[in-house]
């Protein structure tokens, strides 16, 4: 299993700033390893992100993300307290799900 996500959600007036490091090696799948074979493909597809049960950001990734993405954002409606909710699926079907805070 993945380290937790990194997340930070700070409210700045009226928006909501979300930065969060994500933990996942990325593979595209055309690297080979030192035997020569290629490493299969193992990467993040699918990112969501909840407010109060409600998505504020999605996003469908494939091979051309890097290693430990960095995802920033903003969205408007939240509270100093209220929880964010990042889920994110891989490749394989692996899952993570990481929550914080609003500061």
């Amino acid at each position: 299993m993945a380290e937790p996500t990194k997340i930070r959600a700070t409210l700045q007036g009226e928006l909501v700033d979300v930065r969060m490091l994500m933990s996942h090696e990325m593979e595209t799948g055309q690297r080979k390893d030192a035997g020569g074979k290629l490493v299969p493909a193992h990467f993040i597809q699918e990112v969501v992100v909840l407010h109060k049960g409600k998505p504020v950001m999605r996003a469908q990734w494939g091979t051309a993300v890097s290693k430990n993405p960095f995802l920033a954002f903003k969205f408007r409606g939240g509270a100093k307290g209220d929880k964010v909710t990042v889920t994110w699926v891989d490749s394989k079907g692996d899952r993570r799900t990481d929550e914080a805070a609003i500061g």
